[in-house]
């Protein structure tokens, strides 16, 4: 038999019983007291409280790492299991951060290398605009309903050059362009915390595994069994909403896309990418492909537009009403409505981050509510 195992106090029996104290000036184990307890408690949450103030800029970038560590991980096992990490563990860590840096970073530049492109014009239009106004194009007079009170408008506002000289001079005393210092600085900023949401996703790729140990045991120890049932929960809830929002409104984007292409609405791969960024909010997507079939029906294409408006609702109609919720429902086991629910109040409160943490706190609250309604009352 070890006598560290066996002695009262030892390192063993700490690891076996953590709360028991240190030895005592006899050998015997000092016993926490509740005022040592609560002191210890009270301590804790000083500490996380200013942990998380100092950290409370970055805490959207751990969160944003954390979802994408998640969402993704299935995948690193895979490659794991595949090519086995050596003695460091960095090329595989690098390789997946890299690949989700380029997953953002390369529809940006495709927004950039096209908006680039559109300067050259929009400075055109705006020396025409001040030289000899703009004229009413010639959609405007068919308009069904208020054709005249549009025209007559744009008579006075637009086509005559003194009042769109005017409306330019207004136009550039604007709040947004006379904030564009705080708008870069904004940029900045939020471009430091994908740098570190970046680097944090490294770390969670080479240690994610014994993370993941440590907070199974914190959890079992915190919370029983109970933790683990709950932290199974959330996960799975962010494999259904990546599954159900993510890959749903790329899809959505890709099919409209090929409408955009289709039917001749300007910059299709930038609607189509436009479409499948909205779309991973439910009934997002309207809005992209209702300002498409605008333009074609603007350029005077009024059949074209009538096909995308329609064929958009169709797409999200299918989308939005039975491939999300049977995706996400059967993760989350949560209604279609509070799935609904937890990703438009998600939004609303958390911003993009709502989109996973809805849901997540959604089926979290769930599945407490279930365990709490099954369990009979005590005699």
């Amino acid at each position: 038999m070890n006598p560290d195992t066996a002695r009262p106090g030892s390192e063993a029996a700490l690891a076996r019983n953590p709360d028991q104290g240190a030895i005592g000036p006899e050998g015997a184990p000092a016993v926490v007291s509740a005022t040592q307890q609560g002191a210890r408690a009270a301590l804790a949450v000083v500490l996380i409280g200013l942990g998380l103030w100092t950290l409370h800029r970055y805490v959207p970038a751990l969160i944003w790492a954390a979802i994408l560590a998640i969402a993704v991980w299935p995948l690193y096992q895979r490659a794991i299991r595949r090519w086995p990490p050596g003695k460091h563990n960095i090329l595989l860590p690098s390789v997946f951060t890299v690949l989700i840096a380029l997953l953002f970073l390369v529809p940006l530049a495709m927004v950039a290398v096209q908006a680039g492109k559109e300067v050259h014009g929009v400075i055109n239009h705006i020396a025409q605009a001040r030289s000899d106004g703009i004229p009413p194009p010639e959609w405007l007079s068919h308009l069904p309903i208020g054709a005249r009170q549009a025209t007559d408008w744009w008579q006075a506002n637009l086509a005559n050059p003194d009042a769109a000289n005017e409306l330019l001079r207004r136009a550039r005393q604007s709040q947004l362009v006379s904030n564009s210092r705080e708008i870069g600085a904004d940029i900045a900023h939020r471009a430091v915390l994908f740098g570190f949401m970046l680097l944090t996703l490294f770390f969670l790729f080479k240690d994610g595994e014994g993370l993941g140990n440590q907070l199974q045991r914190a959890s079992a120890r915190a919370f029983g069994p109970a933790g683990e049932r709950i932290g199974r929960q959330m996960i799975a809830s962010v494999h259904g909403t990546v599954d159900g929002l993510v890959l749903v409104g790329l899809g959505e984007g890709f099919i409209l896309g090929i409408g955009y292409v289709i039917l001749g609405v300007p910059h299709p791969t930038l609607f189509g990418l436009f479409t499948a960024i909205a779309a991973m909010v439910p009934f997002g997507a309207a809005v992209v492909f209702g300002i498409a079939a605008l333009i074609l029906l603007i350029q005077g294409s009024v059949v074209s537009a009538i096909i995308i408006g329609a064929a958009g609702m169709v797409v999200t109609f299918v989308a939005d009403h039975f491939i999300r919720p049977t995706l996400i429902g059967s993760a989350t086991r949560l209604p279609f409505l509070w799935v609904l629910l937890g990703i438009l109040g998600g939004v609303e409160t958390w911003g993009l981050l709502g989109l996973f943490l809805g849901p997540a706190i959604m089926a979290a609250l769930m599945l407490l509510w279930r365990e709490w309604a099954a369990r009979r009352p005590a005699a």
